[in-house]
């Protein structure tokens, strides 16, 4: 047998002596050893999971961060546009009020206007009335108009001027004859109807009064049947306890 295969056998054989080698450790410290090697592998598998959404592109403390940030952000926007939804409304409340008041404003603007306009040329005509007043004695309806309020309603004013120079107060009243077309005859035909105001509608009696010493201006209301049409008006001034008229103004509408 060769040499080399008995030293062989001799190594590796059923004879060959056996050698175990132990280290002598407690339960205690092979648990502390096998919680690091555990805690270590953790470790180094979170850092590798770290690391390797770092390498991808991705990083979660960062992300975090980000969204904390952009979690306050829009807190903070939210909370400011509240504050400008309130101010806004605030100032169409303001905006509102200012353009009623403008409108209100620019209503009593126009309406002084035309009353400043009335009265200009109603003091140009007194103006001409007082310069006449020598030349014309007596008593006289200077001016009489008359215009549609309603479908059933007409507005007259007359201005009754005494001329000269009166010592007393005129007293009176207007008698009005009003010619009205009913609107079921149709214009241009049927037979026309006249009214006597006021006998007819007493309600005027008390506007139609006279009491004045130069002048005075007499405004109101008479009713007709709706749809009317106004053909004449003729007003009459009386003394108190004349039968005559002192004074006569007519007014035709075609």
């Amino acid at each position: 047998m060769p040499a080399w295969w008995r030293k062989l056998r001799r190594h590796f054989g059923i004879s060959a002596p056996r050698m175990a080698v132990r280290t002598h450790l407690s339960w205690p410290w092979r648990a502390v050893v096998g919680a690091t090697l555990v805690a270590v592998i953790g470790g180094m598998w979170w850092w590798g999971f770290d690391f390797g959404q770092i390498l991808g592109g991705f990083n979660r403390k960062e992300v975090e961060e980000k969204l904390l940030r952009l979690e306050t952000e829009t807190a903070r926007l939210r909370a400011e546009a509240a504050d400008l939804r309130a101010k806004g409304a605030r100032l169409e409340t303001e905006l509102a009020m200012r353009e009623g008041a403008l409108s209100t404003l620019s209503k009593q603007a126009t309406e002084l206007q035309n009353e400043k306009s009335q009265l200009n040329e109603e003091l140009v005509f007194l103006q001409k009335l007082v310069a006449d007043s020598n030349k014309q004695v007596g008593l006289s309806i200077q001016r009489l108009a008359v215009e549609r309020v309603r479908d059933d309603a007409f507005r007259y004013s007359m201005l009754v001027v005494r001329g000269g120079n009166p010592t007393g107060e005129f007293e009176g009243a207007l008698a009005l004859q009003v010619t009205i077309q009913p609107a079921a005859a149709g214009r241009g035909s049927g037979r026309a109807v006249v009214v006597s105001l006021p006998d007819e509608q007493p309600e005027l009696a008390a506007p139609l009064k006279l009491n004045f010493k130069y002048y005075q201006r007499v405004e109101g209301t008479f009713l007709v049947s709706p749809g009317a049409q106004l053909r004449a008006v003729t007003a009459r001034a009386f003394e108190n306890g004349q039968a005559n008229p002192r004074a006569t103004r007519s007014l035709n509408f075609p």
